[in-house]
């Protein structure tokens, strides 16, 4: 049953069918060419009886006459010269005529015609004239050989040819359909087969389903599971890599539910030093607080959601100076030592974001900087320089750090692939791509050298409806 409904069993079938249409093709011919081959052969047999028999003075009893018929299957003989026409034989000479046929005016369309006409007027008493003319140098003396015979003994005679080219048709047909099947399933379906196993295995268990290494040859198959195994290769580690995601999105989720009830008591701890008589607790009280609700309110998404989609951008219009100092003050309380951190924007430069989400693009940014720079022992600064340009407002982050290095740059914007220090994620440059493509804007590296790197953020203004 697999082979008859297998890609094997329909290869088989299709060329057993192909074969019998290629006979068939060639078998209208054949036909009208033995039906002219039987003709012939019956003018040439007369012809040796007509010259027998014209060289002899006394002529032959009825016995003999017949049975030289007979032996020439012919029912009666005449020598045509020009016009005129010298019996041979009379044989059944009074028998009615019913078609006359020329071997000389044969046309190869009008002979198959005539072929397949001798099947359908099938009348047993039917019975055809036929001229034709002998060799030219067994020929007697006259131009061409005029016999009549029974239609039905050449029906009887066509028939037993089609029977055995129909037979040698069937052994032609499967001998070829069993060669073509056997090449078909050894470079063919077989390997088909195995592709199909390997894929199916690896839906059924695409941790531990077993990959292909080494796949010889050039051919397309060898191509298709070699790219299969590719593919396999790259599916796999996205598998390991959602796995982890999907327990790390698990640990997140439970640490900010301690974390948000933790944010609160500070908060409200935080509130009562913005009373504080003391200058500097009073100035920093408050950014300490912006911070702590930014902290919050990140929790609570979290929390919410469960999941590792952002919010639409609640947009509106940030002034750059003053936030871009916030993010200076965060950084520089973060990390006091050896690191300088400069904001720069005019004060009538703005962009239009969701502050919060705003916030964490730069803060990544800027965070990310002060680290390598951390890193190399030597500390170094950081420019944050805000602007407005053609399409919106763009923010530089530039630090005089060592520069990325080769494998960084090959993966930036990927979660757990484009970290750089030791113990570093790699998060903080995807989460910042992301939120600022939430704003239809970008997060790109314009440079990276020995001498610093810059990064350069794009948000564009919110569109106005036309």
């Amino acid at each position: 049953m697999r082979l008859i409904n297998g890609l094997s069993g329909r290869l088989l079938f299709l060329t057993v069918i192909f074969v019998m249409l290629a006979e068939v093709l060639i078998f209208a011919p054949s036909l009208a060419r033995y039906r002219l081959g039987y003709l012939q052969e019956r003018v040439a047999a007369s012809n040796i009886v007509a010259i027998a028999l014209l060289g002899r003075e006394q002529s032959i009893g009825e016995e003999a006459e017949m049975s030289l018929l007979k032996s020439a299957a012919v029912r009666s003989i005449a020598v045509r010269r020009g016009a005129a026409r010298l019996p041979v034989l009379r044989g059944n000479w009074a028998d009615p005529v019913n078609e006359t046929f020329d071997l000389d005016e044969w046309t190869p369309l009008g002979s198959i015609r005539e072929a397949f006409s001798v099947f359908v007027v099938n009348d047993p008493m039917r019975v055809i004239r036929v001229i034709g003319s002998p060799d030219a140098e067994r020929a007697p003396s006259g131009d061409k050989i005029e016999i009549t015979l029974r239609e039905s003994e050449l029906r009887d005679a066509m028939i037993a040819f089609g029977i055995r080219v129909l037979i040698l048709s069937l052994v032609i047909s499967l001998v070829t359909a069993t060669l073509v099947f056997l090449a078909l399933n050894r470079w063919l379906v077989r390997p088909i087969r195995k592709l199909t196993t390997t894929m199916t295995r690896f839906r059924e268990a695409p941790e531990a389903a077993a990959i292909s290494s080494s796949i010889r040859g050039n051919d397309e198959i060898a191509e298709a599971r070699r790219e299969l195994a590719t593919m396999q290769t790259e599916l796999r580690t996205a598998l390991k890599q959602k796995s982890r995601l999907a327990g790390l999105g698990e640990a997140v989720a439970k640490i900010n539910h301690d974390l948000r009830n933790i944010l609160a008591a500070a908060q409200i701890m935080t509130d009562r030093l913005e009373s504080s008589a003391d200058p500097m607790v009073a100035r920093t009280a408050p950014k300490l607080l912006r911070s702590l609700d930014r902290a919050t309110a990140l929790c609570e998404r979290t929390l919410e959601f469960g999941r590792a989609e952002e919010l639409a951008p609640e947009r509106r219009r940030v002034m750059l100076a003053g936030f871009l100092g916030e993010v200076r003050d965060q950084i520089m309380l973060a990390h006091p030592d050896q690191i300088e951190v400069e904001a720069e924007a005019a004060t009538d430069a703005f962009a239009e974001a969701d502050p919060d989400q705003l916030y964490r693009i730069v803060y990544n940014l800027v965070r990310n900087s002060a680290q390598a720079l951390e890193a190399t022992g030597l500390g170094g600064k950081i420019r944050i320089v805000g602007r407005r340009c053609e399409q919106g407002s763009e923010i530089d982050v530039i630090d005089d750090g060592p520069g990325l290095p080769s494998i960084a740059r090959e993966n930036l914007f990927k979660p757990f692939k484009g970290g750089v220090r030791k113990g570093g994620s790699g998060l903080g440059l995807a989460i910042a791509q992301d939120l600022a493509r939430g704003h239809g804007g970008e997060v790109k590296m314009v440079e990276s050298t020995t001498d610093g790197t810059t990064f350069r953020i794009v948000i564009p203004d919110i569109a106005e409806d036309v």
